[in-house]
């Protein structure tokens, strides 16, 4: 059977199983789910007016980066994970900042609270095809991927740090 609706933005996961508020205005089993806590760091990688971006199952645009596995160093992490999604090499100049997403991850069959750290980053060249199987290198210009990026934070980091002035699906 397909997961269940992730839940609203707005919510806390309890803590140590004690039901917290929103359970008593009704919304029930959704807030009892168990959240594994998932560092990740993502890039807005600029190649000459352009941004650099994964197409993930010719589905979802996504910024270029993903988890950071225990003991590795956060910019390690950014710049294996853009290599292995894009195949580029890339320069990791300033963070931006974060955001959380509580999100079902089907490759792991769990729901995460993921913290998403976002880094501006200087796309230096093209090694190869991407290595990750189903992702694919998009360059795009800011103004369109503000539209088209999957995640409402990813899309929020964009149109701020473009100074864009774009009305959001988020």
């Amino acid at each position: 059977p397909p997961p269940p609706p992730p839940p609203p933005p707005f919510f806390y996961p309890p803590q140590d199983g004690i039901p917290d508020a929103q359970e008593s205005r009704g919304l029930g089993d959704v807030y009892k789910r168990q959240y594994h806590y998932r560092p990740g760091i993502y890039g807005i990688i600029i190649v000459n007016n352009n941004i650099l971006l994964t197409e993930q199952n010719e589905e979802e645009i996504q910024l270029p980066g993903g988890g950071i596995d225990e003991g590795e160093h956060y910019i390690t992490a950014l710049v294996r994970e853009t290599f292995e999604e894009t195949g580029w090499k890339i320069q990791p100049v300033k963070r931006l900042g974060f955001f959380h997403r509580f999100v079902y991850m089907p490759e792991y069959s769990k729901w995460a609270q993921k913290v998403c750290h976002i880094y501006i980053c200087k796309g230096l060249y093209n090694l190869t095809s991407p290595l990750e199987k189903g992702h694919k290198a998009v360059l795009m210009k800011p103004r369109e991927a503000v539209y088209l990026l999957e995640s409402p934070g990813d899309r929020i980091f964009v149109k701020n740090y473009f100074g864009l002035k774009a009305n959001l699906r988020c």
